[in-house]
């Protein structure tokens, strides 16, 4: 695990209560590249997403690369928070998952998990889950969409060790069946957006 800006145990103020952590480390295959680095709306889709991560959540935003982790990292600087690298990003989401979580170690109350490749997530959104979770020790604040739910999502630390136990590319969906009704769901059907191909982008841009 490396960092340019390394954060140390129990320095977390007390008011420092929710992390987020935006998931950049795959290979993006299906993409066909680093869809990363992808450019939205002149931004890359990685840095768009940190941006919106720090706008919440400010210097306890953390960026899980992996797959061109240098190039990754540098589109998103300055970073007000830090990075780490996930070295198994090739089995898939569950471990940058797992590699974030356990970067963030006991400091935070809740963490907000964010994929890089949602860019219609809204900062209002993000202050709606966090409305919605409420500091609860209990409870997850999941996004609904297409009839599922998934990220982003805020995860109370009573999960931690579940999440820093995924592997795969399931992410975190077994975490969300085993909590059962303890799941606040609110619907945000821009969140469905995800980019897997490059036409994703094309029509975002062109839209029809």
């Amino acid at each position: 695990m490396k960092g340019r800006k390394e954060r140390e145990q129990g320095n977390a103020a007390s008011d420092e209560r929710v992390f987020a952590i935006v998931l950049a480390a795959g290979s993006g295959r299906r993409f066909g590249g680093t869809k990363q680095l992808a450019s939205y709306d002149g931004t890359p889709l990685v840095a768009r997403a940190v941006r919106l991560a720090e706008s919440v959540c400010g210097p306890r935003t953390v960026l899980v690369a992996g797959h061109e982790w240098r190039a990754v990292v540098d589109g998103c600087e300055p970073l007000q928070g830090f990075f780490t690298i996930n070295a198994a990003y090739r089995s898939g989401m569950g471990s940058s998952i797992a590699c974030g979580v356990k970067s963030v170690g006991e400091a935070a109350d809740g963490i907000i998990i964010m994929l890089a490749d949602q860019p219609l997530v809204t900062f209002e959104h993000l202050q709606r889950l966090i409305s919605a979770w409420a500091g609860s020790g209990d409870f997850i604040a999941a996004t609904s969409f297409a009839g599922t739910e998934g990220p982003p999502v805020i995860f109370p630390r009573r999960y931690f060790a579940d999440l820093a136990a995924l592997e795969g590319d399931q992410g975190a969906r077994p975490v969300l069946k085993k909590a059962g009704s303890r799941v606040r769901r609110l619907e945000f059907e821009p969140a469905a957006v995800d980019i897997d191909a490059p036409g994703d982008l094309e029509r975002l841009d062109y839209p029809g």
